[in-house]
């Protein structure tokens, strides 16, 4: 509550907030640019249409278990994926996998 009662506090937290979604967006488009660039011809529109922290991939259990025995990459069964997550360091090898489990 101070922080937002404190105008230049409020801006700081304003202008960080920002700077998460956004990131969040780009972690987004870098996944959907990835799954493109893997040569997928899967419709990976919605990792770009939904928002917030998190993405539902659409990827079923078995394939959500082969990301992770296979590939190591973790996420709830019902292909829940955590953007906050994903890097720019991370997001290629998450779509070849990805890719990988979904041909």
């Amino acid at each position: 509550p101070r922080t937002l009662k404190d105008k230049e506090l409020k801006a700081l937290w304003l202008s960080e907030v920002s700077d998460m979604a956004n990131r969040i967006k780009k972690m987004r488009q870098m996944l959907y640019d990835g799954l493109k660039a893997e040569g997928s011809t899967l419709n990976w529109d919605h990792i770009l249409s939904q928002i917030g922290m998190f993405t539902f991939s659409g990827l079923t259990k078995e394939q959500c278990e082969k990301l992770a025995n296979e590939w190591h990459i973790y996420m709830t069964m019902n292909g829940r994926i955590s953007m906050a997550g994903v890097t720019s360091q991370n997001a290629g090898y998450l779509a070849k996998a990805i890719h990988a489990v979904s041909k």
